[in-house]
């Protein structure tokens, strides 16, 4: 099982900055055209002219770009087959291109002759001057290309990043929902086991020890209904769930069961996943302790190894040598499952039998500390 992570080499397109940009870009060469155009008159012809009309024709020659840019962006947004590369598609953008630009050059030859009424001494100049050649329409014509190239480009990594971001929130769904299939799994079985201890309590006339017991459990189900599964949980918490469980089953065994607890105060800092070490425990109980007659003991260390937290629970029952222990795998694959899910690459996950007898889990995660 793998996290939901984005991918860093994919730079995210933002189309309303993109146009921010591009208009920043054709406003800064509107304003250079009309610097020109207003240096013909004023250097070339020692003509005094208003900036006006010069800064109209610039306008008009580059903003008008912006406008074919929006449009082609708003329509491929709609329609994507718009930007899709086809013959049909081709000679639609080239109809549309020879279009445009027969248009672009009517509104600039309209706003010389419009600024020419207005300006004279600016239509003296340009008056004369015909926009509408084979040259200025082949520019626009490469302009419009130009335009639709870039569009294309940016409106199909915009459309993968789409596709991406919806795959990996699938993902995260899919993995969520499995986490806490895996956690619901867990709980009832241990309920399951604790309302049989306390039935057996009762039956045997231990009334007294059954309320403790019964108190024990209130404790942990308020703790774990208080939770939003999937997440982290400070181990302190942890570990109160652990030593009332604990509690419950001292019960149950009458003095057959010994548990030695060692934990350090910057593990009771650290974070770790909900419900991590109660499985253990319980796995070392029924499967380990449980079958034997005489009982056993249960070790449960939890420190701070440099960037890591180190925990292990270790018993002295049957190990690996009796069919009860067959339960260990399920509950095991249980933990290592979730352990997957929040560090997927960054666990350590060891379960062995050691040669003195008994059985041994270990575990190191990263070390959390829990924010003030």
């Amino acid at each position: 099982m793998s996290t939901a992570r984005t991918d860093a080499r994919i730079l995210p397109v933002r189309p309303a900055v993109g146009l921010v940009f591009v208009s920043l870009i054709t406003g800064f060469l509107a304003v250079l055209t009309a610097q020109e155009c207003h240096h013909n008159l004023e250097r070339r012809h020692h003509l005094q002219a208003s900036f006006a009309p010069s800064l109209a024709y610039g306008s008009v020659t580059w903003m008008w770009w912006v406008a074919v840019t929006l449009v082609l962006w708003i329509l491929a947004n709609r329609w994507p087959t718009v930007l899709k590369p086809s013959a049909k598609m081709v000679l639609a953008h080239l109809g549309a291109a020879c279009t445009l630009a027969v248009a672009h050059l009517a509104l600039l030859q309209y706003t010389i002759s419009f600024a020419s009424l207005h300006w004279p001494e600016w239509g003296r100049l340009y008056a004369a001057y015909n926009v509408a050649d084979l040259e200025q329409f082949g520019i626009n014509i490469v302009v419009y290309g130009f335009i639709c190239g870039v569009c294309a480009v940016l409106h199909s990594r915009m459309q993968m990043q789409q596709t991406i971001v919806q795959k990996l929130e699938v993902e995260r769904q899919l993995t969520q929902a499995q986490l806490q299939t895996l956690q619901t799994q867990m709980e009832p079985h241990f309920l399951f086991n604790t309302l049989n201890a306390i039935t057996s309590l009762m039956v045997q006339g231990r009334n007294k020890e059954a309320i403790r017991t019964m108190t024990h459990l209130s404790e942990i189900l308020r703790t774990t209904l208080q939770r939003k599964a999937p997440e982290k949980v400070p181990f302190a918490e942890e570990l109160r769930i652990v030593e009332s469980y604990l509690a419950i089953q001292k019960v149950r065994f009458a003095g057959r069961l010994e548990v030695k607890i060692d934990t350090t105060d910057e593990a009771m800092d650290g974070l770790v996943p909900c419900f991590l070490l109660q499985p253990l425990v319980e796995n070392a109980i029924q499967h380990g302790i449980a079958p034997k007659r005489q009982g056993g003991s249960i070790e449960t260390c939890v420190k701070r190894v440099g960037d890591k937290l180190w925990m292990r629970v270790k018993d002295d029952g049957c190990g690996t040598d009796s069919s009860a222990t067959k339960g260990h795998g399920i509950g095991l694959q249980n933990i290592r499952e979730r352990l997957a899910y929040f560090y997927p690459d960054g666990y350590e996950f060891r379960a062995v039998s050691p040669a003195s007898g008994g059985y041994e889990v270990t575990i190191q995660i990263p070390y959390e500390r829990v924010m003030a």
